[in-house]
């Protein structure tokens, strides 16, 4: 496990107030004390703390949250239904809890989902947008991912912890990698990230929000944020053409390729990535004041 894991205890419950007055809590937690804030919003049932290869790197110069989304980890759980704009809804109350005016905003994978209806519902509030690992939606065509994928997704979602996690190792990961990787330090780090998964009640709701999920008519709106892609080329749970996708969307957004990447790259690639990321919100702060 690498020195600045997040550990499950350190995630404080954080009020926040959602459209209608709905008050939750989020378990969430601020890393970092000065520069611009960074949101990182985790992909599906998965908590926060999953971020620990980015927390470190990115809070030497900026204020880092990451929290668990609702009915994950230490957070309530979601109202229902639930869907992406209720997710982005709970994203945003988080920041008006932090006092947070405007954010970098990243997402991984279901929380680039999120990311993206947050940054449709409430454009103002982001300084910039990163995109990982994700897609637009668009029907069940679009979001399938490999058959690799599906059946390697599935069986992680089914059964004991340690099939879970071989699972979600071959899942993540692309073969070549795998085969020149420290097994028990990457062992270390998926029993990390996947301490706790969340209850199948979470799990269920999020996949229908998944399901839900179509931003492709409404992203020409970002046209003026700017934007980072990443785009894994290995990755079996989002088909790498779904980046491709994005980036016709988006066509000012910046793509960075990671073409022997899988859709664990937050892990597999978290030098190459945080070094990506620092430099996307240094060229989008230029000309932005620097409080939240």
């Amino acid at each position: 496990m690498t020195a600045n894991a997040l550990p499950i205890e350190e995630m404080k419950r954080v009020e926040i107030v959602c459209p209608l007055q709905r008050r939750r809590q989020l378990g969430a937690r601020v890393d970092g004390e000065g520069g611009s804030p960074v949101l990182l919003i985790m992909g599906f049932s998965m908590s926060g703390r999953a971020w620990v290869n980015q927390v470190g790197p990115l809070a030497g110069h900026h204020r880092v949250a990451t929290y668990d989304h609702a009915g994950v980890g230490a957070s309530d759980p979601p109202p229902l239904p639930c869907t992406m704009r209720s997710l982005a809804a709970d994203a945003l109350g988080l920041m008006d809890a932090l006092g947070w005016r405007r954010a970098h905003v990243v997402g991984v994978s279901m929380g680039g989902m999120v990311a993206q209806e947050l940054a449709l519902a409430a454009p103002a509030r982001l300084r910039s947008l990163t995109l990982i690992a994700t897609h637009a939606g668009g029907g069940l065509r679009a979001m399938l991912p490999t058959w690799a994928g599906l059946a390697h997704f599935v069986a992680a979602n089914v059964g004991g912890r340690a099939r879970r996690l071989a699972h979600l190792e071959r899942l993540l990961f692309p073969p070549a990698w795998l085969a020149t990787a420290d097994a028990d330090g990457l062992a270390a780090l998926l029993a990390h990230d996947f301490h706790d998964p969340a209850p199948m009640a979470t799990r269920r709701a999020q996949l229908g929000a998944i399901r839900g999920h179509d931003t492709r008519e409404r992203l020409g709106a970002l046209a003026e944020m700017p934007t980072l892609i990443v785009r894994p080329g290995q990755d079996l749970l989002v088909r790498p053409d779904r980046g491709d996708t994005l980036a016709r969307a988006l066509p000012h957004a910046r793509v960075l390729r990671l073409d022997d990447a899988g859709h664990g790259a937050i892990r597999q690639c978290k030098d190459e990535l945080n070094e990506a990321l620092l430099g996307h919100f240094a060229t989008a702060d230029v000309g932005i004041l620097p409080d939240g």
